[in-house]
């Protein structure tokens, strides 16, 4: 059976999750043009998700997936006793002119952990959506039979060929390979995101000829052009984030859509700065400060440190120098305002019969 007919969906398009800028809108909007749309949970507690699944359901009743993130071998995500008092302090006072500029207080300790992954996992299974995407890891052995057993498809993401094959060994359904040209934060897990930045024209055909399960393209997709080269390099299906960010449905701030449709494919850079892990956007004046000073602590850390300025300047509208402009190196190859017509010059690219 096809990846395509396993998740129900009628064309092989995938919505990347974006882990703090998901939106019904857009989710729905994807699902029921026929494609998969995917919805991040990161942050999100057991409640939350629940609620989102809900309102999914009551917008779509078209397949969605959703998307976790598995816990990591840095320490204190889910713990805050491994947070460190003097790595806080030292980020704080660090990113202290930030805070001024977004007029906001500097947050105090001790800080929150983030919900914990067993109750995420719980709320997502109980959901039932059509597929359960996870990043930074394989999901364990019962995750994934459980999920098979309530009709859920697994889905993994790689970076490397190695990582493909953990994530096929593990026994997931299906693989995102995600070249080095995609937005956000890079899902790798064996190796440091430094060593594991692959472009998807090399990527892709190699992930293709080491698993036999299908292997979905992500980076750097943003046209029919993409699409059509992803299947050629053997893809079973696509995925598509940066394009999709770009439009009204999307969660991000306007300004943050005007920037990816400017964008070069040489102004976007690799930065810990934002959130303490590997990912790739703009290049701002908070990355600069950040970078500048080395008042980066680790993640989860920094990601909730850097998280109250980013929010306040967020309700602001037009502070995009404090924003974290996530996005891929196709950015600028973003031409509509509406996922429908995303959806539809993607779906143009898809090989017939597929």
């Amino acid at each position: 059976m096809s990846l395509t007919s396993r998740l129900g969906i009628d064309v092989p398009v995938v919505l990347g999750p974006f882990g703090g800028l998901s939106s019904i809108d857009l989710t729905a909007a994807v699902s029921t043009a026929g494609g998969l749309g995917s919805y991040g949970l990161y942050g999100f507690d057991g409640d939350r998700i629940r609620a989102t699944a809900t309102e999914l359901r009551a917008r779509t009743d078209r397949p969605f997936a959703l998307n976790l993130w598995l816990p990591h071998r840095e320490a204190g995500e889910h713990d805050p006793a491994a947070f460190d008092r003097g790595e806080f302090d030292r980020a704080v006072e660090g990113m202290a002119e930030l805070y001024a500029e977004a007029g906001v207080r500097p947050p105090e300790w001790p800080v929150a952990p983030l919900p914990r992954f067993d109750e995420q996992l719980e709320a997502a299974l109980d959901a039932r959506p059509a597929a359960l995407s996870f990043v930074f890891g394989v999901p364990s052995r019962n995750v994934v039979e459980e999920a098979h057993r309530r009709g859920i498809v697994v889905i993994g993401a790689a970076t490397t060929v190695d990582e493909a094959r953990a994530q096929e060994a593990g026994g997931v359904d299906a693989v995102v390979a995600s070249g080095a040209e995609a937005a956000g934060h890079r899902s790798s897990f064996l190796l440091e995101s430094e060593r594991s930045l692959v472009g998807g024209l090399s990527l892709i055909p190699q992930v293709v000829d080491a698993v036999g399960i299908p292997v979905i393209a992500a980076g750097g997709i943003a046209d029919r052009r993409g699409v059509a080269a992803a299947f050629a390099l053997g893809a079973s299906a696509v995925q598509a984030g940066t394009v999709f960010l770009a439009t009204a449905q999307s969660a991000a701030p306007a300004i943050h859509r005007e920037r990816i449709r400017a964008a070069l494919a040489t102004d976007t850079v690799l930065t810990r700065a934002m959130s303490g892990r590997v990912a790739r956007g703009l290049p701002n004046r908070a990355v600069r400060s950040i970078e500048q000073s080395g008042a980066g602590a680790t993640f989860p850390l920094q990601n909730i440190l850097t998280g109250v300025f980013r929010r306040a300047a967020q309700a602001q509208g037009d502070r995009p120098e404090l924003l974290s402009l996530w996005m891929g190196q196709s950015a600028g190859l973003s031409r509509f305002d509406d996922a429908a017509d995303v959806f539809a010059e993607l779906a143009a690219g898809v090989p017939d019969g597929r």
